[in-house]
């Protein structure tokens, strides 16, 4: 697993068309960057403390084994396929945003096949978030609409950001379940979790 390691060390610190914490001081993010970072802030917190919360001996868990009356799991991916796919495909679609083809070594869809332990899957996860955070970075108004590679196509950066968001929070609802399904309420469901901010009162009253 040390060769696994250190590719995810070289795409989480190698350049990344200026977009490195360690190639310059970083720039003040433009109003765009600022709110897409936040937007990746939230689905990161949802999906690691999905992921984490998962009981190491349940962390291969597949619906498939529990045989269920009328279910169709034959085949899906177990829970830990699913955090790995996740980390994959976060290196996969923001890599175009900072003006890099996908990392070798990936082998996205599904991630490095000999990555097998909890461990080094959830560190391959916060690994990926990271890196999107640091791609979301050079996000401006007027680059968002310029095309870029991705898969052999042409698509634009505000594409992948918006694939890159919603592909976190579709495989989270998996995660959910997985959770439940091993009576784990998932952490963002949880009662002291529930309660949402109240929006601040008008001036003057």
């Amino acid at each position: 697993m040390k060769c696994v390691r250190m590719f995810c060390i070289a795409v989480l610190l190698g350049p990344a068309g200026g977009l490195s914490a360690q190639a310059a001081p970083a720039r003040p993010m433009s109003p765009l960057a600022s709110a897409i970072d936040s937007e990746i802030a939230t689905q990161e917190k949802l999906f690691v403390d999905a992921a984490e919360a998962m009981p190491a001996d349940r962390f291969d868990f597949t619906p498939e084994s529990l045989s269920l009356p009328g279910g169709d799991f034959k085949g899906v991916r177990s829970f830990a396929a699913q955090v790995k796919h996740v980390a994959a495909d976060n290196f996969a679609i923001w890599a175009p945003l900072a003006g890099k083809p996908e990392p070798p070594g990936l082998n996205a869809p599904n991630g490095p096949p000999e990555m097998k332990s909890r461990t080094e899957i959830l560190r391959f996860l916060k690994e990926s978030f990271a890196y999107a955070h640091a791609a979301a970075r050079g996000l401006t108004a007027e680059n968002a609409l310029e095309p870029v590679e991705f898969r052999g196509s042409r698509v634009t950066r505000l594409s992948l950001v918006i694939l890159g968001l919603t592909h976190v929070s579709t495989h989270y609802g998996h995660l959910a379940e997985n959770l439940r399904m091993n009576g784990v309420i998932p952490p963002a469901s949880r009662p002291m979790n529930m309660t949402m901010p109240m929006p601040p009162k008008p001036a003057g009253t």
